[in-house]
């Protein structure tokens, strides 16, 4: 559980900077800060996935709260309009906690008033609940205790904003415990259950909400939102006032119901926690937050506010998400759907947000594609599985690497990946201001030669396990070659480290993170003495509390600060800038290369201590997607990001705790 008392609640930039989320298994969400006051684009009630996961539309902005007693008003909401906050509902706010979801107590002369969120999981429905506190027994019954909602619809792309227009169709239907409207054609309609003693008319327009988030970001942060209706409720000690927001009609007096079977549903999925850790807990909670649908299968959404299901993120992330936990169906599922997708050898990139066609414009994502079946086979032995649905598409993959296929991506004659075309980024650090390719990294950039490896590896046991000793002497020999390519060109004495790029010419000796792999991954080309130079090294230069920096600070073209507009933040993305999920890599390479021993295990857990603090910073419970590479760190990006809590998880179980197999 975290909370937070009226220390943090009532101090407006604490409170701001701390935001919530719950999920739906879709791909929507409802989300806002620890003060209801919205600070993003993003934020909202219900943000529904229309095509799940993707297709997101904001449709429930938020409610606008009022507490009567005895006819007097009392704000409890909190907006940001042009040089004021108003009203200031955050003054009443004595405690906000999740536990295990969004719970707000407010208390105003005496009287106190717990309000819930949470969602349903597989539905595009959020449940709010408003009750009486315990502490308001003797109050409630001296005097007239009334709520009142006007609910605030947006109903527009959630990346965008929305304004006043006559457009749209303020009609609502409503019957006993039912109002619902469509204000536009082709959007869903949306529904909200009640218990409301009255419904009230409304038809205003709210002008001018300013979004604090997208303001810092350099992006449009002023919106207009509609109230369709007012509901009127009588509080009394023995019941709730409910509404279910939801694309799906509902009926008010089932909330109840829905809410144990939340609560029951989450405690089940933290017992899946294979240590007995608090820590292990937490991340085992925040990973299912990432498992959602596409179609009848599974995927994995790449973060939250805006991400949808990325190739690379998935793959990456589906290991520790899934197998320590020995979630191994999803894993299977997941497998299998992206499988579906690999078309001339590659793996898509992204899934669009509005349903087109995926996109295939990635050299790693299909590499990892082959760390992740490794995985899963190590931990469920599945072979069958691997052998009957996996195996073809994995020699295929080669092969088309070998004579080539998009963007470059071909094999060499000495046995290295080679990729990359003008105007593309093909690696995860991938940014681009319009033509500008941040960091271009054309040639044989070193994680791909890791990868490339690795997956020679893979198929070689493949291979070796299924009876085909010509494959296996195939990619045996393939590999040898990569090996012997890789420690000749890539080693960089001086500095004890690789080279980031070969590409023909001068190497790139710049200080990367990206070098990690070539000694976190199963099958390394590195010797015992060049791995632990490489770890020393990534040690020295680029581990922060948070997460390794993608450019050593000594570094000319290292940025610290991630601020300001599109173009200013995507030129700090890689160049400086800390990512989270590189310390499971750093982790796993750092206990490999000390022995596996003790020692190095509690050094490799203290190095995890801060992402303690940080569960009640940002994205409450959750980890964020960057920090800010110069000290404090400031959480920055995403509030919640899959691989990052997969890879601290993954890392946390099977390299500090030891468990490695289901």
């Amino acid at each position: 559980m975290i909370r937070f008392g009226q220390d943090v609640c009532g101090d407006l930039d604490a409170a701001l900077r701390r935001e919530w989320l719950e999920t739906n298994g879709l791909g929507g969400f409802a989300s806002s800060t620890i003060v209801g006051l919205n600070t993003r684009r993003y934020h909202g009630l219900l943000v529904a996935a229309t095509q799940p996961p993707v297709g997101r539309y904001v449709l429930l902005s938020k409610l606008e709260e009022t507490l009567l007693l005895d006819g007097r008003a009392f704000d409890l909401s909190a907006n940001r309009y042009p040089s004021v906050v108003h009203p200031q509902g955050f003054r009443y706010l004595k405690q906000f906690r999740l536990d295990p979801f969004p719970i707000f107590t407010y208390e105003i002369d005496g009287v106190e008033i717990e309000k819930t969120v949470f969602m349903v999981q597989g539905e595009n429905s959020t449940i709010v609940q408003y009750r009486l506190g315990n502490k308001s027994g003797s109050q409630s019954l001296a005097q007239k205790i009334e709520l009142e909602l006007r609910p605030l619809i947006a109903f527009r792309d959630y990346h965008g904003t929305t304004h006043e227009n006559a457009t749209l169709n303020f009609t609502v239907e409503s019957g006993p415990g039912l109002a619902s409207i469509t204000p536009y054609p082709g959007l869903p309609c949306l529904h909200l259950a009640h218990n409301a003693g009255q419904l009230g008319s409304g038809g205003n327009w709210y002008r001018d909400f300013e979004y604090d988030a997208e303001r810092e970001r350099g992006l449009e942060f002023v919106e207009d939102l509609f109230n369709p209706f007012v509901l009127h409720f009588h509080l009394r000690p023995s019941s709730d006032a409910t509404v279910i927001a939801s694309t799906e009609r509902y009926d008010a007096a089932k909330a109840g119901g829905y809410r144990q079977a939340e609560i029951s549903r989450r405690r089940s999925n933290v017992r899946r926690a294979p240590v007995e850790d608090d820590f292990v807990k937490t991340l085992t909670a925040a990973a299912d937050q990432f498992i959602v649908a596409r179609g009848e299968q599974k995927t994995i959404i790449a973060g939250y506010h805006w991400f949808s299901d990325w190739g690379r993120d998935t793959m990456i992330a589906l290991p520790g998400l899934t197998l320590p936990l020995k979630r191994y169906d999803l894993a299977q599922s997941i497998l299998g759907t992206f499988s579906q997708y690999v078309d001339r050898g590659m793996l898509p990139n992204r899934f669009p947000d509005a349903g087109e066609l995926p996109e295939y414009n990635t050299v790693d994502a299909t590499l990892w594609f082959f760390e992740a079946i490794r995985a899963y086979l190590a931990y469920t032995g599945d072979l069958e599985f691997v052998r009957n649905n996996l195996h073809s598409v994995l020699t295929d993959i080669v092969s088309w690497h070998v004579r080539g296929t998009r963007f470059g991506i071909k094999v060499d004659s000495d046995g290295l990946l080679s990729s990359g075309e003008p105007g593309v980024a093909l690696t995860w650090m991938d940014a681009k201001v319009g033509d500008w390719v941040v960091t271009p990294r054309r040639g044989k950039p070193v994680e791909i030669q890791a990868l490339w490896y690795n997956t020679l590896c893979i198929l070689e046991d493949l291979a070796h396990r299924l009876g085909d000793e010509t494959s296996r002497q195939l990619y045996e020999s393939m590999a040898a070659l990569t090996k012997w390519s890789f420690n000749r060109l890539f080693w960089n004495e001086k500095p004890g480290c690789l080279y980031d790029v070969v590409n023909g010419g001068l190497p790139d000796a710049s200080i990367r993170p990206n070098q990690i792999l070539a000694v976190s991954l199963p099958h390394t080309m590195l010797n015992p003495e060049r791995a632990k130079r490489v770890v020393d090294a990534v040690q020295q230069h680029l581990l922060t509390p948070l997460g390794l920096r993608t450019l050593a600070p000594s570094d000319p073209q290292y940025r610290g600060r991630y601020t300001g507009g599109p173009a200013s933040r995507d030129g700090a993305y890689h160049q400086g800038t800390v990512w989270p999920w590189l310390i499971g890599p750093f982790l796993t390479a750092f206990i490999k290369v000390h022995g596996g021993g003790k020692p190095a295990r509690r050094q490799a857990q203290s190095w995890l201590s801060a992402f303690k603090d940080h569960w009640a910073d940002s994205g409450l419970g959750q980890v964020s997607e960057i920090f800010e590479g110069d000290a404090p760190h400031r959480p920055v990006g995403c509030i919640a990001q899959a691989w990052s809590v997969a890879e601290i998880l993954r890392a946390t179980v099977e390299d500090i705790h030891g468990v490695r197999r289901g």
